[in-house]
């Protein structure tokens, strides 16, 4: 092949190239735009959910007593230099900036809460407090008696009159172990619950093995 018959070829290839171009360009030209997909775009948009303005308020609680040793989260809201965790003195109060001495002991969250927001109102228009109970120290049972180390024991976990005998390390070499009761401090006076240590490891009168409930005292003669 001469080098004229090569350049001749080579112009008809770029002018079928450049012709192939053109024809595309016109027809993506010629294709209209399609109001319904800008229809479909704007409702999807539009139906995007409003952001809340803030987060619904969470219950508070009014049934917990708090008591001595407990730990509270106390949060006023935009006032950090108030938050904060703190613990119930031993004499049953608490101490907050702008607050002073607030009685806890005795109280539940909810009525802290209200009492807290209520010595605010000299400082802060209409302060929102949360009061939670962080840790719970104050709700203890007693094991006395035979038993290898008795005392005062925190409720966690709901423990039962086994649970506590094994908090307490045990028996001791002549405990009485047919005779232990649990005293149990109820709205008409003390009651005396009777627990056969030996019959429940057997797997008899399982329902001896009680819930203790903070203040029972578990005797072990």
């Amino acid at each position: 092949m001469t080098i004229t018959t090569m350049d001749a070829c080579l112009r008809r290839v770029a002018s079928l190239s450049a012709c192939l171009l053109v024809t595309c360009w016109l027809a993506a030209q010629s294709v209209p735009s399609s109001p319904i997909s800008e229809s479909k775009l704007v409702t999807t948009s539009s139906a995007q959910p409003p952001v809340a303005a803030s987060a619904a308020p969470k219950s508070h609680d009014d049934t917990f007593i708090i008591g001595n040793n407990d730990v509270l989260a106390i949060n006023v809201w935009k006032e950090p230099d108030i938050s904060r965790s703190i613990p119930v003195r031993s004499d049953g109060k608490i101490s907050l900036p702008l607050v002073g001495e607030v009685q806890a002991t005795g109280q539940t969250p909810l009525k802290l809460e209200q009492d807290i927001a209520a010595k605010l109102k000299n400082y802060i228009a209409e302060p929102e407090v949360t009061v939670m109970v962080q840790q719970i120290n104050s709700e203890k049972f007693n094991i006395l008696g035979q038993v290898n180390k008795p005392g005062s024991f925190l409720i966690a976990n709901s423990p039962t009159v086994l649970d506590a005998i094994a908090l307490a390390g045990g028996f001791r070499d002549f405990a009485k172990k047919k005779s232990i009761y649990v005293l149990r401090q109820g709205p008409t006076g003390e009651s005396r619950i009777p627990f056969n240590y030996n019959d429940v490891i057997r797997g008899k009168n399982m329902s001896q093995n009680i819930k203790i409930q903070p203040r029972d005292t578990i005797v072990v003669p």
